[in-house]
């Protein structure tokens, strides 16, 4: 018996293309104005007919917006209810929620729940002082993980292969104080692993010190970081080396509540 799959086949590589649109809007900094149709078709691979064919059920659907005035792509609303709905239903945030508010009222500061994607690190959730100056960070949006503290925290943990991949795909300058030489950003991870805690001096933003810890895994993988940052005029750096062991301790507890044995040397 010959089945003609023909149909099938075009509907998954349309389906496939359709994905790319939406993760190639998805990719873009949060202050490009979206992506143009010329951007889309270049960055898919496809011609311009065919991202107006595929875009359109994501217009409709409410992932993607075109603005009518640039005719730029941007996330629709629809994208935010799925990542919501991603958030709602994640353990690790629901464990995490209310060690970040007691860490958020002990130490004043703004406190981040942060998950590793390929080399950058997303933002899953954020407790802040609402009485204190509020952090320009949102949850969902992604930062390079060699120059935040969260995303050095992770990688100091994560296999090897990962850092390198990390390091080869380069490490440019977002402030004079990001790290990027390879050796030294090695050593600072090594010192990460040592002291149980990651820093970040103004390497991202440059007014902003934020210092991290890891969250693992019941297979004692990092699979979350969390943080308290804050101005650096509000956080000196004296302060931080103080909180750091602090940050460290809650993520342990996060991390015994999801079950990680202790790490190698130490017994319960």
């Amino acid at each position: 018996m010959n089945v003609d799959l023909t149909p099938r086949r075009n509907s998954s590589a349309s389906l496939r293309r359709a994905l790319a649109i939406l993760d190639y809007v998805r990719s873009r900094p949060a202050d490009s104005g979206g992506a143009s149709l010329t951007q889309l078709a270049e960055g898919v691979g496809v011609n311009k007919s065919s991202v107006l064919r595929l875009s359109a059920p994501l217009v409709e659907a409410g992932l993607l917006t075109r603005d009518a005035r640039t005719g730029r792509f941007r996330l629709g609303p629809a994208a935010l209810s799925l990542w919501q709905a991603y958030l709602d239903q994640m353990d690790l945030r629901s464990v995490a929620s209310e060690h970040l508010r007691g860490l958020m009222r002990r130490t004043g500061h703004t406190c981040h729940l942060v998950l590793l994607d390929g080399h950058d690190v997303v933002y899953a959730d954020k407790v802040e002082n609402t009485t204190t100056v509020r952090m320009a960070s949102r949850i969902g949006s992604r930062r390079p993980a060699y120059r935040t503290a969260v995303g050095k925290a992770i990688l100091a943990f994560s296999p090897a292969d990962l850092v390198e991949d990390v390091i080869a795909a380069g490490l440019p300058a977002a402030t004079p104080r990001t790290v990027t030489d390879p050796g030294v950003f090695t050593e600072e991870l090594r010192r990460v692993r040592e002291r149980g805690y990651a820093i970040d001096d103004r390497e991202n933003e440059p007014e902003v010190r934020c210092v991290a810890a890891p969250v693992f895994d019941h297979n004692r993988d990092p699979v979350a970081a969390i943080s308290v940052s804050s101005l650096a005029s509000r956080l000196p750096a004296a302060r931080v080396r103080e909180l750091g062991p602090q940050v460290a301790a809650v993520a342990a507890r996060i991390s015994d509540d999801l079950g990680a044995p202790p790490p190698a040397g130490r017994h319960s």
